[in-house]
């Protein structure tokens, strides 16, 4: 188990790193070339932040990619859980990276006020952030015994 969850910490590094190179300091595709929905249910469920074609494909690549393992094991619903939670663990930290990693953020700008996506924030994190967190960790020792 910790070298599953040393692997998808270098995913969420690796993610990160990626991420900055594509968007820079304009995160959440601000200035990418990409589609965008800025009203409507979608940006309710979306925290308020832009829907974008960016962020689709992304999280579709991510999926097809986390999911992998099933092409070569038999699905269940206990592996399912640790993908799903792995994939929910991955884009929380590499959200997170992404400002520890990206020279134009940096901790000291990781705060409610610096960051136009991040609107809602609980204490020192963006409100999505420990709940997601939970739900990953749950899922993963959900799915633990599928490893």
């Amino acid at each position: 188990m910790i070298a599953f969850l040393v692997y998808i910490l270098a995913l969420a590094v690796i993610l990160a790193l990626w991420e900055i190179q594509i968007e820079g300091k304009n995160g959440w595709a601000e200035k990418l070339p990409c589609w965008r929905i800025e009203k409507g249910w979608i940006v309710r469920v979306m925290g308020g932040r832009p829907f974008t074609g960016y962020h689709l494909s992304l999280n579709l690549f991510m999926m097809a990619v986390i999911h992998f393992p099933v092409l070569f094991v038999s699905w269940d619903w206990r592996l399912e859980s640790l993908l799903l939670g792995s994939l929910i663990g991955i884009m929380v930290v590499e959200d997170f990276l992404w400002f520890i990693f990206n020279p134009h953020y940096g901790l000291k700008k990781f705060k409610k006020g610096e960051i136009w996506w991040h609107k809602n924030w609980w204490g020192p994190v963006p409100d999505f952030l420990l709940p997601a967190l939970i739900l990953a960790c749950i899922l993963i020792y959900s799915g633990r015994t599928s490893l």
